[in-house]
Parts: structure tokens; C-alpha cells; sequence
């Protein structure tokens, strides 16, 4: 089990997975999943540390995303 990130944000999921364009939206990052690719080609996101820009990246509970100019959120159920 992954350890809580207290400085994060948590959004909740009732699924097993949700993907980045997916969480983008449930964050309110973006206000539509289309906007999704193009808001990673344009900011520096990374995920458990590490860049990623594929909007299709998995995330899982516990998974913590950081979003230039947005801040840090987890994913929690």
C-alpha cells in the first residue's frame, strides 16, 4: 500500500483505476476530457515523481500527481 501524501489534494475514485485525462477533470484542472491532451503538451505534470504526459496513464489509489501551477493531488477511495 502506498503511504498517504498529507501535502496532497485526495480525489476520490470509485473505480479501481482512472486515467490522467480522466483525473484531470475530476481534479477541475480542465473543464473537458478534450482539453486533456493538449493541457499535457503544455504543462509539466508528473506522476509518483516522475514526467508523464500520456493522458491514457493509469493511476491508481495512492498514485500522487503534481500539475505545474496547480499543485499535488492523490488518488484515494
Amino acid at each position: 500500500m502506498k503511504e498517504v501524501d498529507n501535502m496532497a489534494n485526495p480525489i476520490s475514485i470509485d473505480t479501481e483505476m482512472i486515467t490522467l485525462g480522466q483525473f484531470l477533470k475530476l481534479a477541475d484542472v480542465i473543464q473537458s476530457g478534450g482539453m486533456a491532451k493538449w493541457f499535457l503538451s503544455e504543462h509539466e505534470v508528473t506522476v509518483n515523481n516522475e514526467p508523464d504526459n500520456r493522458r491514457g496513464r493509469k493511476l491508481y489509489v495512492g498514485d500522487v500527481v503534481a500539475i505545474e501551477g496547480f499543485g499535488s493531488f492523490q488518488v484515494v477511495n
